[in-house]
């Protein structure tokens, strides 16, 4: 469904343009990764992913390739790819060394290969460290987690708040059930600014392509935590957020959801999603 002006107020129309002009874009660290970023615009923040297959050493070698570029980057780091408290001293140093300033933790998947095992152990051993990030940012579950109780979830947001400076929420297809998770997140005092996760311009045959290339058992668990994603893509061909974001344009534009910014989760299909977003502002304006 086409975003019609006559549909959204002006302050909605205002704040859907704010955040499509300036997103954060999620790129995947396949070998072809600094080619395809080679059409971004100067200097728009970028986000790359970890696995365990490709490895951080991927992850971080194109966050400082990008870096170098001019790029903000926050490079993804699992806490269950991080061995100990040397490691992660190690890991640190060579992202400062790299210019990095902003850093994204997770979880990670599959076993951990050694004594860290979770996001918020990870977040408290980077503050123990004496990190100097400027900024860090955790993720954020509006329809709950494959694995992990949604009452573990709060509590560990509310845990990781005093450390973090944003959540990112992963990819949802139903605007009321992210307006009404926002909504209970301000309730219960999280008052973290969100980064909103949507996917960019998706193509089928570009997911199943990427599924091979980053390994069949890392797509099956980024598509457990996408839900949804298969399912509209197997019903068309392609996919693209702008009916998602006008279904949820009121809480755009209500100031107390503080949704700070756009998470465009790529699928490293950069020339696609920055048509998308060229249509997107000028149906806006």
């Amino acid at each position: 469904m086409a975003v019609k002006r006559h549909e959204l107020s002006f302050e909605q129309r205002r704040a859907l343009t704010a955040l499509i002009s300036n997103p954060v874009y999620e790129l995947i660290p396949l070998t072809t990764a600094l080619e395809d970023a080679s059409t971004l615009p100067a200097g728009v923040p970028v986000t790359i992913t970890a696995s365990v297959r490709l490895g951080l050493d991927a992850t971080l070698d194109l966050a400082e390739r990008l870096s170098v570029l001019g790029h903000p980057v926050a490079p993804h780091l699992p806490a269950r790819l991080v061995r100990d408290r040397a490691h992660l001293a190690d890991i640190v140093a060579r992202m400062t060394g790299g210019g990095i300033r902003r850093l994204f933790v997770v979880g990670g998947d599959g076993p951990a290969i050694g004594e860290v095992g979770d996001g918020l152990t990870l977040i408290r051993l980077l503050v123990e460290h004496g990190h100097h990030f400027d900024e860090i940012g955790v993720p954020a579950y509006p329809e709950g987690h494959t694995a992990i109780p949604s009452d573990v979830l709060l509590r560990d947001l509310r845990a990781k708040q005093p450390h973090v400076q944003w959540m990112t929420t992963q990819m949802s297809f139903n605007p009321g059930a992210v307006a009404g998770w926002i909504a209970e997140m301000r309730r219960q005092a999280i008052a973290l600014p969100i980064h909103l996760g949507v996917p960019g311009a998706v193509e089928f045959g570009r997911l199943t392509r990427i599924a091979t290339r980053i390994g069949v058992a890392d797509a099956a668990r980024y598509l457990m935590k996408q839900r949804g994603l298969i399912g509209h893509l197997l019903q068309r061909p392609s996919y693209a957020p702008e009916s998602f974001l006008s279904g949820l344009s009121a809480t755009l534009a209500d100031p107390a959801s503080n949704v700070r910014a756009l998470h465009v989760f790529t699928m490293n299909a950069i020339a696609a999603t920055l048509e998308w977003q060229r249509e997107m502002l000028e149906r806006l304006s």
